[in-house]
């Protein structure tokens, strides 16, 4: 800066406003510990004050870590379990946020088991991520600890009717719009038949996904027929047994979209049957396993979100909440990709 710092300056850069700055710098009560820490952070930082004891004395000390749980489906899925595994390794990220992440993965589909899970976190929790399953124990447990100010965010599914804080995840009924505009065009004209393959229509992302495809195709590809939908769960031992059965009962089978994870399973059968270069195949979620079927042409596109981004806006979102600001302010929309080979990253 060219000239002294002002306190408008010091608001700008803590994200308060000008009364709060003038409360922390005259060391007068009403602010929290955490907006405190930013004010007298900012404050230093532009040269106002040589140091955070020169305004409030060494009677304050950093607030306590926010304490965050993110609770995820075990099972198969390999952009779950990437999005988990980044939750441990990522510490080091948050440490500007004064927040502490831990992760526990959860019996896959099992609403009874996610609920307990939020009530034993949200007992040692300042707020719960959780990629909710649409069930009513499930909401009852968010219900509950809204009611005590434990915060919950949804992740990749929401929760219909809950008091849950955000949603974080892709808008899946565009997403499953977009795998069904996908298989339209690569079939092209001819007559075909395609099929779905969902983790479960317990998450409603699946729900959704499959919703939007079922719509497009009705909207504008009269020449596919939609041969009905299977669960694998997640599983790719499960989604190889479905692909084949439907491979058996279906012959001329056109297209599979994988509404959930595991698409190694549906692409292990297809090529078996010597079917992995001409039968359409759209999934979700970038990992190391559905790069390699893009590079081998097994599958055509992958639908997907940056994990690193959704992670991110949920422990803004989080402190946003707990330092009073707009709870999505400096949160990035979730965009989704359509990841091709030759557009790999």
């Amino acid at each position: 800066m060219t000239k002294s710092p002002r306190i408008p300056d010091i608001a700008r850069v803590a994200d308060v406003s000008t009364a709060t700055v003038d409360r922390v710098l005259n060391q007068r009560p009403g602010v929290r510990a955490a907006t405190v820490q930013r004010v007298l952070r900012a404050a230093v930082e532009l040269g106002y004050v040589a140091s955070e004891a020169d305004v409030a004395g060494p009677s304050v000390s950093p607030p306590p870590p926010m304490r965050l749980s993110f609770l995820l489906p075990a099972g198969h899925n390999r952009f779950i379990r990437m999005l988990g595994d980044m939750v441990g390794y990522s510490q080091e990220q948050w440490a500007p946020f004064n927040v502490r992440c831990r992760i526990e993965f959860i019996a896959s589909f099992d609403a009874h088991e996610l609920a307990a899970a939020l009530r034993r976190h949200g007992k040692r929790s300042d707020g719960i991520a959780v990629m909710a399953l649409e069930h009513p124990a499930v909401r009852e447990a968010v219900a509950e600890l809204a009611e005590r100010g434990v915060p919950v965010i949804t992740l990749i599914s929401d929760l219909s009717n809950s008091p849950r804080a955000a949603y974080i995840g892709l808008d899946n009924r565009a997403a499953g719009r977009t795998a069904g505009y996908l298989i339209g065009r690569f079939i092209g004209a001819r007559s075909a038949k395609v099929a779905l393959i969902a983790g479960s229509l317990s998450y409603r992302a699946h729900e959704e996904r499959e919703a939007g495809f079922l719509h497009v195709v009705d909207e504008m590809f009269p020449q596919l027929s939609v041969v009905g939908l299977r669960e694998g769960h997640d599983d790719a031992e499960q989604n190889y047994r479905q692909t084949r059965a439907l491979l058996d009962q279906h012959p001329e089978l056109g297209g599979i979209y994988n509404i959930g994870g595991a698409s190694d399973g549906v692409a292990r059968a297809l090529k078996e049957a010597g079917r992995d270069q001409k039968v359409v195949f759209i999934g979700h979620g970038l990992t190391p396993d559905t790069r390699a079927l893009l590079i081998d042409g097994s599958m055509d596109a992958v639908i997907t979100q940056s994990p690193h981004t959704t992670l991110m806006n949920c422990v803004r979102i989080f402190t946003n909440l707990r330092d009073g600001r707009e709870s999505s302010s400096g949160v990035e929309n979730t965009r989704s990709q359509v990841i091709f080979r030759e557009n790999l990253p």
